[in-house]
């Protein structure tokens, strides 16, 4: 599992400034969701787990008492802290760190928020478990995520051209094995929102440095799919698709 966790912190370390400038991670309708979902009053402690450049972080700061920004890449909290200071945003702070493993007191958040982060998490159940014990009474857990497709040849193409862009990629999981991930935490969810997230394909593989060879075989592995596949995927000639969404909210039972 280290070595997964390596892959992740030197893959994004790479590229922490192209996700500084994606306007997938910086905005949509998913993220503004996610904030009026997270009802903030001012007053609450929030941890962003897998918080990436910091875009979900920074959109909630400006709500919260303070808002905990956490990471692997010390590149990608880096880029988080630069916007931090460029909107003179004074209540964030910027922690290297593993959301399968948090090093805080139990208790300590109001609400724990996740976006674009959990498909690279080795071992998410860890990470479900921890937030629990995070968590103050009455506060929840809000994940946003890519999601994988219920139909085996769908879900068995988006891994791999996932994993043939991203080598970090562990898997996007479906919501039900989400869901059954959070009960299995103690937690009780719901869904509240599912999007379709469309994907141009050159910002798509140029956001991550996918390699030239990459790329290719990528192009013909979406050229090339079943029309089953092409049409659950919404491929493009230019091989720009779209790949499912969905925001849970997660409370302790």
């Amino acid at each position: 599992m280290d070595n997964v966790k390596a892959a992740v912190e030197a893959q994004f370390g790479r590229v922490a400034e192209n996700y500084r400038s994606s306007a997938v991670h910086a905005g949509g309708e998913d993220l503004r969701r996610l904030v009026e979902a997270a009802a903030l009053t001012g007053r609450e402690r929030v941890l962003d787990a897998g918080t990436g450049a910091g875009h979900t972080a920074l959109a909630l700061a400006p709500l919260a008492a303070e808002v905990v920004a956490l990471d692997l890449s010390a590149a990608m909290l880096a880029q988080g802290a630069a916007q931090a200071a460029e909107r003179q945003l004074t209540n964030l702070c910027f922690v290297t760190g593993d959301v399968e493993a948090p090093d805080f007191p139990a208790a300590s958040f109001d609400r724990i928020v996740t976006r674009y982060s959990a498909h690279h998490w080795p071992q998410p159940g860890r990470a479900l478990a921890a937030f629990r014990r995070l968590l103050k009474p009455g506060g929840y857990l809000l994940l946003a995520d890519i999601v994988g497709f219920e139909a085996p040849v769908l879900d068995t193409h988006l891994q791999a051209i996932e994993l043939l862009r991203d080598p970090s990629h562990v898997r996007d999981h479906t919501v039900a094995e989400w869901q059954a991930m959070l009960v299995a935490a103690g937690f009780a969810s719901e869904v509240l929102y599912r999007w379709d997230l469309p994907l141009d394909f050159a910002n798509w593989t140029t956001r991550m440095a996918t390699p030239p060879d990459a790329v290719a075989m990528l192009r013909r592995l979406l050229a090339a799919a079943p029309v089953e596949v092409q049409s659950g995927l919404a491929v493009q000639a230019d091989g720009s698709f779209v790949i499912p969404g969905a925001l849970l909210k997660a409370i302790s039972r």
